[in-house]
């Protein structure tokens, strides 16, 4: 339990839920724009030998799958730490559950695009 009895410190977990939220997000847009790169390989080649994107798929795949990984680890952290603090260090009405949501949705929707991915892959 912390004892600083400073709102400062609940508010820089949150700032930390959302670094790593965004390095989440980064994640899988860097595994999507990876996992796209293979088309605009085959398009460029126009034909001329027939090419093999499949590492470009599974590297880009592992980067969504990591991202959304990276934001559920964060917001399971984040959910630890408020466990830590006492009543004085959350600001009356302050409601510190949305970050963790906002979290598990870029989670979620980073999982759906690559089981999108994974299910639309030729």
């Amino acid at each position: 339990m912390s004892y600083l009895q400073d709102p400062r410190v609940l508010f820089a977990a949150e700032r930390t839920l959302l670094a790593w939220n965004r390095t989440g997000l980064t994640f899988i847009m860097f595994g999507f724009l990876i996992e796209r790169s293979g088309l605009l390989i085959e398009v460029l080649a126009n034909g001329q030998e027939h090419l093999n994107t499949t590492m470009t798929f599974v590297i880009g795949l592992a980067f969504i799958l990591l991202g959304s990984v990276t934001t559920v680890y964060a917001a399971r952290q984040f959910q630890r730490v408020l466990k830590t603090l006492g009543e004085s260090e959350f600001p009356e009405g302050y409601r510190t559950q949305w970050g963790v949501i906002v979290s598990l949705i870029v989670a979620l929707l980073g999982s759906l695009l690559a089981i999108s991915l994974f299910l639309t892959y030729n």
